[in-house]
């Protein structure tokens, strides 16, 4: 209770009139409802938000509702709340960089008079950005996109279109999709999407339900907007004033496409790009493929753990913190982000990544030294965007140059560069290195700088034109160190005439009230009373003196004033010339950025390969259509990062016609799942252009990895666990290629055993005869492993499959006290949970169950229930003796059709008992007739073995 009062006393203070009220009331109910904008007004020194967002901020950002206040009364009354700057600041970040539930709208004004002057979206936070990135590195750039979905009979077609409002770039893309949505999915990831738009649909059909929680497990937010917005009437002209270069590209390019130009139409209008004249030839328009990179989905990205996450522990429990070493403020970290949702596919693309990395590996100095060097560059693409914007100051200029004058050595310190990849070196960064820092680029431009700006100054904070530059500022300037001269010596002589020690006694002070002012204590005032009467104007007496002044003194604080009015005005003047010459080297600064970033995001590559325990390895990279998938001694990259694990590695061998699709057996918390997600995490490694951790890897590039990792609960949706797993395992079966990785990971869980059983057997099935993609696929169903067995004893009319393998995760169990040693805890087993060929001969789940303490009474029964199930599972067990099993297959026959007819039987009786009048009858008729039932089902079950064990 004390904290949230302590809590309430730090709001600002939230005072209104009676009349003010009354009319802010009036306004606000006036205002259009809608439930995801949270408004703030703006009252100068605070911030407040009323009605249900009041609450909302209350409750979510205070985390009490004591935070809030009543405005009016009665029924008239507005809950209310006041919001501090720097708290402003938090909510706006969280809104439009973290959540992607709701939009921002910020008024100004008083009284009933008020007015809209900013609006923000999760996609579009370009009014926000002097809010939310004034304190902190912009970690990546929000995409907005709008989107087209056409039903077709097989599926459906997309037209997508994007901006990037942050790099200026324009986008469109058309694919065909299916009723999930996967490659939409695919391509939302990859672009970094915050926010769609949509066109607003009357009724909310199965499709549009589909194709929002496509949108929803992306984490995008959707916006409706009128269909007459999708619109390709003048979009050529209008792309034209907004693209660099002629406008015939960009009309071919849009008639190349059927719908997807309708969607650019929208987020031209959406994003109000044409109303800011700074955005005229400056964006670049490109086409989208979803063939361009790796095609990630949500469920990969989850499962993968690619990026970080409120609820990591720490950096290394995401892909993204453990390889984010970048020294650049913000570049290379958005790089990397942008690399890892567009893994490559190109063979050759990747080489040049590795050898690159490589050569950085190798030289220990050449990437401490860079290092070094790119830890001194400033956010240049922030920098040269706020250019653009026409938001920079001289402050920005500085840090542009401070950036420029690091790029000499750099470029010096990779020439001198002699290893075995100097050519790829020069070729990549020297000779363009050498281009950007010739005389028409950044030395003309580190030259302007230095003539123009006062450098001597920036010790001292301050960012000044240097009075060199320009003479009439030259002028100013003498003329105000002239007039400084005179008050000077004016002081020193009214200190001789006052007979006052100058400054001890007789101080000069200047502000802005008064200007040029003389002061003496109080203590001093007495002495000189009658010369400050009849000599001096006295302006003002206060506890630190008395202030005055006399004509000279006045006459001159006049004039110094107005020439230092005119010199700063001349300032900005120079100042807005200089930052507009600027301007023009925004392609050197963008080429400069790019280039640079890269390195960063390569040298961070090289840094983590080389700073681990156990050094991470090259990889092996062949085309998708060649090659197997080798990983010895493979890792897992996050989880052997953190403390308290020992890391054992294990191979995986993904051999084409051999172990292509593996089926992975094991005990509970026996590290099967963190096997088949530490191959995904390889080769999604491998493919970005990293090392892995690995002894050695050889890795068949994937197109696409599908994982179905846990099934994430979303009841909260109103989708159960089953259902959310088989959402994700349909997208895999309708989007997989021969050329993908699929992750499967306990498939079938959510229901019975035999159904759940039964939809694992199709599914694999499937996937190893249509799809024939690689594929991990943990499973508690150790029956499965028959799908690797020859004569195989499930399906007496399935033929061989080809390319099945079974694997395990072994595990130790104490022979006396039957106890199950863990990996994880006793990692000093070398042999414990290595995955090797072959089925798991058992089950472990009662030995976990001992480890959580169950009683010994539960374990004891669970035991003996699991013996007793033995004996009469339909499942297929693989013998060695191909005689027994022979027999074996025989009386398994005979077994399920003695349970088939058991189970019919079974379920008659269920239901005769369950149509029993119970509620009628007396007890001596209830149990009178469930005795006959039961009469006649154990005299049926003499012929029905499976019966048998009921009695």
């Amino acid at each position: 209770m004390e904290e949230a009062f302590e809590e309430q006393n730090k709001l600002p203070e939230f005072k209104l009139d009676g009349k003010q009220a009354q009319g802010f009331l009036a306004f606000f109910k006036a205002l259009p409802s809608d439930t995801r904008a949270v408004r703030f007004f703006d009252r100068r020194d605070y911030y407040t938000a009323h009605g249900e967002n009041a609450i909302f901020i209350a409750k979510t950002y205070y985390h009490t509702t004591t935070a809030l206040r009543q405005l009016g009364n009665g029924t008239n009354g507005l809950s209310s709340v006041s919001i501090s700057k720097n708290m402003f600041e938090t909510i706006a970040r969280d809104l439009l960089l973290e959540r992607t539930d709701h939009t921002l709208e910020v008024y100004e004004g008083s009284g009933s008079n008020w007015r809209l002057v900013k609006t923000g979206s999760p996609g579009n936070i370009g009014s926000f950005e002097d809010v939310l990135f004034a304190n902190c590195d912009m970690h990546e750039s929000p995409v907005v996109v709008a989107i087209v979905p056409i039903f077709r009979d097989a599926g459906y077609t997309v037209g997508l279109g994007y901006v990037d409002l942050t790099n200026r770039i324009l986008g469109l893309a058309e694919f065909i999709d299916d009723s999930h949505f996967t490659n939409l999915e695919s391509a939302l990831v990859a672009l970094g999407c915050k926010e769609c738009l949509l066109p607003m649909e009357g009724n909310k059909s199965n499709e549009n339900k589909a194709l929002r929680d496509a949108l929803t497990r992306c984490g995008v937010m959707s916006t409706e907007r009128k269909k007459t917005e999708f619109k390709t009437r003048d979009l050529v002209e209008d792309l034209g004033r907004l693209v660099k270069g002629p406008v015939q590209p960009v009309r071919d390019l849009i008639g190349s496409f059927e719908y997807a130009p309708g969607s650019l139409g929208a987020l031209l209008s959406y994003s109000e790009l044409l109303a800011d004249g700074s955005n005229y030839g400056n964006y670049s328009i490109r086409k989208y493929s979803l063939d361009c990179y790796m095609r990630l989905d949500s469920a990969a990205m989850r499962a993968l753990n690619v990026l970080e996450s409120k609820t990591d522990a720490n950096k290394n429990f995401s892909l993204f913190g453990l390889m984010n070493r970048t020294c650049t403020a913000g570049m290379g970290r958005r790089l990397l982000h942008r690399w890892l949702k567009q893994p490559l596919l190109d063979v050759g693309q990747i080489n040049t990544r590795l050898d690159l990395v490589q050569a950085f590996v190798d030289d220990t100095g050449l990437r401490q030294d860079l290092r070094q060097h790119l830890k001194r560059i400033s956010d240049i693409e922030r920098l040269v965007h706020n250019l653009n914007k026409r938001r920079a100051g001289l402050q920005h200029i500085v840090k542009l140059y401070q950036s420029s004058a690091r790029v000499p050595y750099i470029k010096s310190t990779l020439h001198n560069y002699d290893g075995k990849f100097s050519s790829l070196i020069k070729e990549q960064y020297v000779v363009e290195l050498l281009i950007l820092t010739n005389d028409d680029h950044l030395n003309k431009f580190i030259s302007l700088v230095e003539t123009a700006v006062d450098l001597d100054q920036l010790e001292n904070g301050e960012y000044m034109i240097s009075p060199s530059y320009d003479a009439g500022l030259a002028e100013l300037k003498d003329e105000l160190a002239s007039l400084e001269e005179q008050i000077q010596n004016l002081h020193k002589q009214t200190a001789n005439d006052l007979d006052l020690p100058i400054d001890k006694a007789l101080k000069l002070d200047k502000g802005t009230q008064f200007g040029h002012v003389f002061r003496i204590t109080k203590k001093e005032e007495p002495k000189i009373r009658k010369k400050l009467s009849t000599q001096f104007i006295v302006l003002e007496t206060r506890k630190d003196g008395v202030k005055f002044t006399n004509t000279k003194l006045k006459k001159l604080g006049d004039r110094f004033q107005k020439i230092l009015e005119e010199y700063k005005s001349r300032q900005k003047f120079i100042v807005d010339k200089v930052v507009n010459t600027t301007v023009s080297f925004s392609e050197v600064f963008e080429s400069l950025a790019a280039l640079l970033s890269e390195m960063d995001v390569l040298l961070s590559f090289a840094d983590l390969a080389s700073s681990c325990p156990t050094p991470y390895t090259r990889p092996d990279i062949t085309p998708s259509d060649v090659g197997d998938i080798i990983l010895i001694g493979s890792r897992h990259p996050c989880v052997e990062a953190q403390d308290w694990v020992n890391f054992i590695p294990n191979d995986c061998k993904l051999v084409r016609e051999k172990s292509w699709f593996q089926i992975i057996t094991g005990p509970n918390m026996g590290g099967k799942s963190t096997f088949i997600r530490q191959v995904g995490v390889n080769i999604l490694m491998a493919q970005v252009g990293c090392f892995v951790p690995c002894d050695k890897a050889s890795i068949s590039v994937r197109d696409c990895i599908f994982a179905r990792v846990g099934a994430g609960d979303c009841q909260l949706r109103g989708v159960s666990t089953f259902m959310q797993e088989m959402l994700e395992t349909a997208s895999i079966l309708k989007g997989a290629t021969d050329k993908s990785l699929i992750i499967i990971d306990e498939l079938g869980r959510g229901t019975s055993t035999y159904d759940g059983f039964g939809l694992a057997w199709a599914i694999c099935e499937y996937l190893v005869e249509v799809i024939k993609a690689p594929t991990l696929f943990a499973t508690h169903f150790h029956e499965l492993t028959a799908l690797a067995n020859e004569n195989n004893v499930l399906e007496t009319n399935m033929k061989q499959v080809v390319g099945v393998a079974n694997y395990h995760v072994s595990a130790h169990i104490d022979s006396l006290n039957r106890k199950l040693t863990m990996l994880y805890k006793y990692a000093s087993f070398d042999n414990l949970f290595q995955v090797e060929p072959g089925a798991c001969d058992q089950s472990f789940g009662i030995h976990v169950a001992e480890f959580a303490n169950f009683p010994e009474s539960v374990v004891a029964l669970a035991r003996e229930k699991a013996a007793e199930l033995e004996d009469f599972s339909p499942a297929a067990v693989i013998l060695n003796d191909p005689g027994e099993q022979e027999g074996l297959k025989r009386k398994r026959d005979s077994d399920l059709d003695d349970m088939s007819k058991g189970a019919a039987r079974a379920r008659r009786f269920l239901k005769e008992f369950s149509d029993l009048p119970v509620e009628t009858m007396d007890l001596k008729q209830a149990l009178l007739q469930v005795g006959k039932l039961r009469d006649e089902l154990e005299k049926d079950a003499k012929d029905c073995g499976w019966l048998q064990q009921f009695f």
